[in-house]
Parts: structure tokens; sequence; C-alpha cells
């Protein structure tokens, strides 16, 4: 499963793992994604969503 925001469309960022030796290696953020019952369309269902959305107030999270 992708690692997206339902809401935003956010991603992970890549980039390069340097060591003190100036070694690169690929490497790769993840955002940090919650799995929330949300009201989507008039009805609960579970999405997946970056805490960034949920402290945004985009969400309308079901009772």
């Amino acid at each position: 499963m992708a690692k997206v925001c339902e809401i935003c469309g956010r991603g992970p960022q890549f980039g390069n793992r340097v060591s003190h030796a100036h070694n690169i290696t690929k490497r790769r953020w993840n955002i940090n994604l919650q799995t929330v019952r949300a009201i989507v369309n008039g009805a609960a269902k579970k999405i997946r969503v970056c805490t960034a959305c949920l402290r945004n107030g985009k969400v309308q999270k079901a009772a």
C-alpha cells in the first residue's frame, strides 16, 4: 500500500544518507500516516491521513 495521505496527497520525501566519511546512499523520509474513521461523503470510512491534516482540521472524525 502506498504511503500517501488520502486528503492532501503528500507522500514520502527522498534524499541521501551521508556518513561521516561522506559515503552517500539513498534514503526516504516517510510521512506520519494514521488510520482514522472519518466522514467521507456523509458516511463513516477508514482512511489513511497524515498528522498535518489531522492537526489542521481537514478531517472530520466519525464518532
